[in-house]
């Protein structure tokens, strides 16, 4: 039996000020923090391990495992950071007040851009300040892969190629594996994992800073899975 940690970051400053993230790098507020402490200290406290992690490059992803790592003593271990397990990009809404933008837009066009499965929002202009086209974090990407917006869907197409070249062979070579990082690149990983429909994704929350713990069977598929909480961790 095989095992896997997955773990959507603490609470952000955008999260609190509700406002469309995406690939903008924003930090952990003081509850976020403890989110992660938290998450840590119920891994270790349940006895859990880990002999690599993978988190994106943004810093919200990255402090959480920090913070994760530290409660478990586990600061040596190898981490892998890669751009595809960002969060999905939410395209020209990137900072926008998801409440004022509703106003705007009205509420189904917001929800749809929100919650549809193949529906991205409206793209960045190429030439737009937010785009990530000249952020050293994505030096090596070509341009062509960098996204201006992204439905769901194509988050989940961003998020599979590491998992099948790295992150699957890592876990089937014995290796425990923990991921930190963002709530639809996370979803992504559960609809493949549990073979979740275009329509049933689309209701799937995952909750700031809750270990999500798979085990896997030999072929990768997931025997059980469960929240991690203070009353599952006895």
């Amino acid at each position: 039996m095989y095992q896997l940690v997955l773990i959507r970051h603490g609470q952000s400053t955008w999260n609190n000020e509700n406002r469309f993230t995406g690939w903008i790098d924003v930090d952990l507020t003081h509850k976020g923090i403890a989110e992660a402490q938290q998450a840590g200290m119920l891994l270790k406290q349940a006895g859990y391990t880990f002999d690599v992690a993978y988190t994106s490059v943004l810093k919200r992803a990255i402090r959480t495992l920090w913070h994760v790592q530290d409660k478990m003593d586990l600061m040596y271990i190898p981490v892998v950071h890669s751009w595809r397990l960002n969060e999905r990009h939410y395209g020209a809404l990137s900072g926008l007040n998801k409440a004022e933008t509703a106003a705007k837009y009205g509420n189904e066009q917001v929800l749809i851009w929100r919650r549809s499965y193949d529906t991205p929002p409206p793209a960045l202009n190429p030439s737009d300040p937010r785009t990530s086209y000249y952020d050293a974090r994505y030096a090596d990407v070509p341009r062509e892969l960098i996204p201006l917006t992204e439905s769901l869907k194509d988050a989940v197409g961003r998020a599979l190629p590491i998992w099948n070249k790295s992150i699957a062979p890592a876990i089937q070579a014995g290796r425990s594996v923990l991921i930190t990082a963002h709530g639809n690149s996370i979803r992504a990983l559960v609809k493949y994992l549990n073979e979740v429909s275009d329509t049933d994704i689309v209701g799937l929350n995952i909750p700031n800073g809750v270990p999500l713990i798979y085990k896997l069977d030999e072929s990768l598929k997931p025997i059980t899975y469960y929240y991690l909480t203070a009353e599952s961790a006895h």
